[in-house]
């Protein structure tokens, strides 16, 4: 470290570690969810366009392989496919209409994408609380400003 006093030396090791121990784990978590909600909104996505072809196909009668499970997939065949289960959270499935089915999985999506908007202003606020942080650090050391573009300007 550039500094040469104790006190300060002690405060960036405080900050350096506030950042890898506290806001960077904070980020991961953040991005972790968002992750997952966006693969819940992909399932749904699969889920109506499973529906919709179904509509297309026009018959009450089913043929599919379900995943059992490290896919290993087993032949299925549903007599009635007009109405299905469909998981609505905590555990609970709800039996629906097609068009019950797609107006629900509409305004699900559109709930969990106003979640993940939700999730990346947390994530842009993480980040920016980092920045800020490793600008308090530069400060502290008596750094000189870096360059905030690094690229050459090509003709």
């Amino acid at each position: 470290m550039t500094s040469g006093t104790p006190d300060i030396d002690e405060k960036v090791l405080q900050y350096e570690t506030f950042i890898s121990e506290v806001l960077k784990q904070d980020l991961q978590k953040v991005l972790e969810q968002r992750d997952a909600v966006y693969e819940k909104i992909a399932q749904y996505l699969q889920l109506k366009n499973t529906i919709q072809s179904i509509q297309e196909t026009d018959s009450k009668e089913l043929k599919t392989d379900v995943d059992l499970g490290c896919h290993f997939y087993v032949q299925a065949h549903v007599p009635d496919a007009s109405k299905i289960y469909v998981a609505v959270g905590y555990g609970f499935f709800v039996e629906f209409t097609h068009a019950e089915a797609l107006k629900f999985i509409e305004k699900k999506t559109n709930q969990l994408t106003e979640y993940t908007e939700v999730l990346t202003k947390d994530a842009a606020k993480i980040k920016a609380n980092i920045r800020m942080v490793l600008e308090g650090l530069r400060e502290l050391q008596g750094l000189k400003d870096l360059p905030e573009t690094r690229r050459r300007e090509v003709l």
